[in-house]
């Protein structure tokens, strides 16, 4: 046997010799493979992966405080460096909102609305009459420049939460008489309307259209302006002392709005932000008292629309901040708001004076 193992050593060496390159190869082969395997998986991942949906652009600028600005949050920092013990001692109210923020304790906002880095300053009323704010007594450019100069001065107090001059027009507006439709609501012209908007698209301003309701529904009067909600720059306010039951007349009898008709608004102009493509929407709520407004913990903001309960109560200034704390701070929503009237607070309240209020509104609107 020994002979023959030079042999099959030599044969042995050969067809290791013959055999190597294509092992070699096949292995170079699986080598590279492996190498790319990972890279396709990870492009494959990559395409089932759902793309990130691209937020709308916002349509509105806000007023940037002016040069030389200060804030009120400094003045008032300064100030409390300055007091004597005594008045330290005095025994300041406790807060249930941090100066100078506006979201609500134990609340939160998943949307990109303007009202969480903004503060909207409006004014507020229709062409249609000159005794229903400020709006119905200006022509819309000079209307526009004083509503700006108002909003400049919150830019100016609070230059962390500039303010976006907002347009806020009656759209449909409550009567003592049933008219053509029955329902004790006169709806502005289209073209009353159309003016408002592009004045706002025309100084990168907001809109809100104001809803009276009369005898008729919260959803209905939605769809009545649907078309213009659909502009990035257009928003919601409901006006809910107007909505009476059938037999009774806006301005005679006090009437009242259920939280979960409302809540029903908030879902649809969601829907409609979210299949529009449309920026995140504001429905600001109006209420002055307690029955106007029931089931109101029903109301909820969404992802894509944000929710403002709107103090807009006239007369004695110390009874409307009683009564914004009792509405607003202690029974939360998303964002408070408050109403001043120029003709009838006694008396009107300053800018320093509004923001100094807890929550610090979110939206201030002026009739």
């Amino acid at each position: 046997m020994k002979k023959y193992l030079p042999i099959m050593l030599t044969v042995s060496l050969m067809l290791g010799a013959c055999s190597s390159p294509t092992a070699t190869k096949e292995k170079e082969k699986e080598e590279a493979s492996s190498e790319q395997k990972p890279s396709v998986e990870k492009e494959i991942e990559k395409q089932q992966e759902p793309e990130k949906k691209q937020e709308p652009e916002q349509p509105y600028k806000p007023l940037e405080p002016t040069e030389g600005a200060v804030s009120l949050k400094e003045t008032l920092a300064k100030e409390a460096q300055t007091q004597t013990d005594q008045e330290n001692q005095k025994k300041q109210p406790e807060r249930k909102v941090p100066f100078g923020e506006t979201l609500s304790t134990d609340m939160e906002d998943l949307s990109d609305g303007p009202l969480k880095d903004h503060r909207l300053v409006t004014y507020y009323g229709t062409p249609a009459s000159k005794h229903m704010g400020i709006l119905g007594q200006l022509e819309p450019e000079e209307y526009i420049k004083k509503l700006k100069e108002q909003a400049q001065v919150y830019s100016d107090l609070d230059p962390e939460r500039p303010a976006v001059p907002t347009i806020e027009l009656i759209t449909t507006m409550a009567q003592n008489a049933p008219g053509k439709d029955g329902d004790y609501v006169q709806m502005t012209s289209e073209e009353n309307i159309e003016t408002y908007v592009k004045l706002a698209e025309k100084h990168d301003a907001l809109v809100l259209l104001d809803i009276q309701l009369g005898t008729d529904t919260v959803m209905n009067q939605v769809k009545m302006v649907e078309k213009w909600l659909k502009h990035p720059n257009v928003h919601l306010a409901i006006d809910t002392e107007f909505h009476v039951a059938q037999g009774e007349k806006p301005g005679e009898d006090l009437g009242e709005v259920d939280g979960r008709d409302i809540q029903e608004a908030v879902e649809y102009i969601s829907d409609l932000a979210e299949k529009n493509d449309l920026p995140d929407k504001l429905v600001l709520v109006h209420q002055f008292t307690g029955p106007v407004l029931f089931n109101k913990d029903a109301i909820e903001p969404t992802e894509n629309v944000e929710v403002a309960i709107n103090f807009d109560g006239w007369g004695a200034a110390a009874d409307k901040l009683a009564l914004y704390r009792r509405y607003i701070r202690d029974e939360p929503a998303q964002y408070g708001a408050f109403k001043i009237f120029y003709d009838k607070d006694v008396p009107v309240l300053t800018p320093e004076e509004v923001l100094k209020m807890d929550p610090s509104p979110a939206v201030v609107n002026y009739q």
